[in-house]
């Protein structure tokens, strides 16, 4: 858990705030704390994990800094997400991710590179590396299929199981059962605010990100980001269904379904995650945290240079510079996976267990109203 002063920070705006309640229709955060009259350290966790940092609270507020009060919840709120991601973490070894988030995303990146370059150099020889494939099966002649589908399977294995034993921890701290985490109604409203980022509109008008100027542009980066991630997805399996199934071999054609899905996520990550850097740099520093906001980068950037250097792939892939961009693609993939699970990918997960457990309070409170 939060060290006890910083819990003890937490309850401390949040009793101000309960007795303010102004910014009650900005978004989720303000109901769930009106339903509670103390908060434990469950409840403080769970309501910072229902914000989508959207700020509108900070610039509304009369008693944010200068005032005595110095209420900042986004930055407050930022820094019980940090934490949340480190506690909840596995093993313990590697929760030091968190705190070196751009630093140990750049080596890994780095490293991975120089690593997949090295052992197609020593292994398939510089003639394979730096020559020209252009037949079916031009990609497993540079890295052989199993060197590279054995990794990544074992990577998103591991990276999932740590952010799901880590979710069901945080469920349990926060005061719900697993029955209620699986609640079929919940997970659906969960689904529909969470694709939609409703909580990214700040009541209607916009979030005031990257300064105190109301804007919906985080939010339709956002969606850039998340639905570009999507369909590079839906590329991978439709791929692996082609090859599995199917017996077709890559490299596609420009227009079958893997490279069309590819080209249009790979454009859409492009687009949003520079647009999410360029908002971050411009963003004001006063609601923002240290560590939240090296986490922001380091995932942006991983997200960036894999769809930049997928996309450079696809356009060199008929050249000398396929091996090479390859073996710098995959190293970068590499890291993105490698650091999922200790990164600002974990949002993901702990954001929509909190989702579920806010939309099975609106529904107790409808139930109660009528």
């Amino acid at each position: 858990m939060p060290s006890p002063e910083l819990l003890e920070e937490a309850e401390r705006q949040m009793v101000v705030c309960n007795a303010c309640r102004y910014c009650e229709g900005f978004c989720a955060v303000f109901p769930a704390m009106e339903r509670r009259r103390s908060f434990s350290g469950g409840d403080l966790t769970y309501l910072a994990n229902l914000c989508f940092d959207c700020r509108a609270c900070f610039y509304a507020c009369q008693y944010a800094p200068p005032h005595e009060f110095a209420i900042n919840v986004p930055k407050l709120f930022a820094e019980l997400r940090a934490d949340t991601y480190r506690d909840y973490s596995w093993p313990r070894l590697l929760s030091s991710l968190y705190r070196r988030g751009g630093l140990a995303a750049g080596l890994i990146s780095a490293l991975g590179a120089a690593a997949v370059l090295f052992l197609v150099f020593l292994v398939r020889g510089p003639e394979v590396l730096f020559s020209a494939h252009v037949r079916e099966g031009a990609f497993y002649r540079v890295v052989p299929y199993l060197a590279m589908v054995l990794p990544a399977l074992a990577m998103t294995l591991y990276g999932l199981a740590v952010l799901l034993m880590g979710t069901i921890r945080f469920w349990r701290d926060t005061h719900g059962s697993l029955g209620e985490l699986f609640d079929p109604r919940a997970f659906l409203r969960a689904t529909e605010d969470a694709f939609s980022l409703r909580y990214l509109a700040g009541g209607g008008a916009g979030c005031n990100y990257p300064d105190a100027a109301f804007s919906h542009a985080r939010r339709w980066l956002h969606h850039l980001v998340f639905y570009g991630f999507l369909l590079d997805l839906a590329s991978t399996t439709v791929a692996a269904i082609y090859d599995h199934f199917l017996g077709w071999t890559a490299p596609y054609p420009l227009l079958s379904w893997p490279v069309a899905l590819g080209t249009i996520g790979g454009v859409m990550l492009l687009i949003g995650t520079g647009g999410l850097l360029y908002l971050k740099w411009r963003s004001d520093e006063e609601p923002a945290e240290g560590r939240m906001a090296a986490m922001d980068v380091a995932f942006l950037a991983l997200l960036l240079l894999t769809s930049l250097t997928g996309l450079l792939l696809l356009a060199l892939r008929d050249t000398p510079a396929m091996g090479t961009l390859l073996g710098i693609h995959l190293g970068v993939v590499a890291a993105l996976f490698i650091t999922l699970p200790y990164g600002k990918f974990a949002h993901l997960f702990y954001r929509y267990a909190a989702l579920i457990r806010n939309a099975i309070e609106e529904r107790a409170d409808a139930a109660t109203a009528d």
